[in-house]
């Protein structure tokens, strides 16, 4: 299995396996998240929940490879980008979370990441645009320049940067992100849950009006690249481990 869930008591860690591809997101993947995430929306026994991946990375993204449509009923992208939670969830990263990844660590409500984190955006390298919330996500968790910078120059972050910018709540040790987010999630554990999903219904609906508009501009960018021949060499040029040569349409 590529997505493995683990109960500990009220909290339910959610483990990206699939470590040979990078936890690169294909469709079972996407089913995998997606299946634990309505689960902690549903069980009334779960309080709080933490996504993870391997203690060598988070995730690369969408396996381009593939090229399924990684989105689910209830959660959009990937199970989990565009879902209506009321249950907190916390990213623990280890290593590398790129493109859809750190996409998906800005649709948590809190972020842990070891010192062997980095957060990056490497869509324009590819002649794509980020399309999981990002161009309009990354904007309000960082400051604009530096998100700014982050779309279009394929730059990292690492997790001390990530800190001190107020991404990422904690730092941890190599390897101690999960143990982080376990005592952040326990924490949480102590509030009253009916108190807890409602103060986080009431911040989501301070960026809903905000969110709308940030997937129309999202879609009309998709529309854009889609057709383009740059988004064709940015692939070739992924695949075959070369630099792509440009065209600029």
């Amino acid at each position: 299995m590529s997505v493995i869930q683990e109960q500990h008591g009220r909290i339910l860690i959610i483990r990206l396996d699939r470590e040979n591809k990078r936890n690169a997101i294909d469709r079972t993947m996407a089913e995998g998240i997606d299946e634990a995430l309505n689960r902690l929306d549903d069980d009334p026994a779960l309080w709080a929940g933490i996504i993870t991946g391997t203690t060598t990375i988070f995730s690369a993204g969408t396996d381009l490879s593939e090229r399924a449509d990684l989105r689910t009923e209830r959660g959009g992208e990937y199970g989990i980008i565009r879902r209506r939670r009321s249950t907190p969830l916390i990213a623990a990263v280890e290593g590398p979370a790129l493109g859809g990844g750190f996409e998906i660590a800005l649709a948590c409500d809190a972020l842990i990441a070891s010192r062997t984190a980095s957060f990056g955006l490497p869509e324009t390298r590819r002649g794509l645009v980020a399309t999981s919330g990002a161009l309009f996500r990354a904007a309000r968790a960082l400051p604009p320049n530096i998100a700014r910078e982050l779309l279009i120059s394929g730059r990292t972050l690492d997790s001390d940067r990530a800190y001190q910018l107020g991404l990422v709540n904690e730092v941890a040790d190599a390897g101690c992100a999960l143990d982080q987010a376990m005592a952040l999630a326990e924490d949480i554990c102590l509030s009253s849950p009916m108190s807890v999903r409602e103060s986080l219904r009431a911040l989501r609906t301070l960026t809903v009006d905000e969110d709308a508009l940030g997937w129309q501009a999202t879609e009309r960018a998709i529309e854009v690249f889609l057709e383009s021949d740059d988004m064709k060499e940015g692939i070739s040029a992924f695949f075959e481990k070369r630099p792509p040569q440009w065209l600029g349409h």
